[in-house]
């Protein structure tokens, strides 16, 4: 089993379609919500990230397959005053599953971290997605509270 991890170029157009092809094999995941992502994203999904400053991708190949991918975003840190990196989206392909997929491609996102000069990485896990918490612990992620007594922070959305 040969396992290659890279920095996806959105310009490449089979890189581009791993992407797509990732993330809707997690969207239509129970824990990516059970549906399958419309149209417009599937098609586009790297073309529009191409966009966004600071915006990067690891890819996972197993012999040559897509078996990974990992979105990632470049924030901001006010009480560091130092770059982030948040990863958005952590993706392992069923048949992948089991292989340390999520390790390596958290090890690529841990280096491009440094490389920047980041203060930490951050993510956010359904909290019954207890394998993929499993793997965030085993690389050293944690849960955090600025005050203990004021207890974790939490994750919130509000939809547009």
């Amino acid at each position: 089993m040969t396992t290659e991890v890279i920095i996806a170029d959105y310009q490449n157009p089979q890189q581009a379609a791993d992407i797509s092809l990732l993330l809707n094999s997690y969207a239509q995941d129970p824990m990516g919500g059970g549906q399958a992502l419309p149209g417009f994203v599937q098609k586009n999904l790297a073309l529009e990230l191409a966009k966004v400053p600071n915006a990067f991708s690891v890819l996972c190949y197993v012999d040559g397959k897509p078996a990974g991918l990992t979105n990632c975003l470049q924030g901001f840190s006010t009480f560091k005053c130092k770059p982030l990196i948040n990863i958005h989206d952590v993706v392992v392909v069923s048949g992948f599953r089991g292989n340390q997929i999520s390790q390596h491609m958290l090890k690529k996102v841990e280096q491009v971290a440094v490389d920047r000069g980041c203060c930490k990485i951050t993510l956010e896990v359904i909290e019954g997605n207890t394998v993929a918490k499993n793997a965030y612990l085993k690389f050293g992620f944690a849960g955090y509270a600025l005050d203990p007594e004021m207890g974790n922070a939490m994750f919130w959305e509000k939809g547009l």
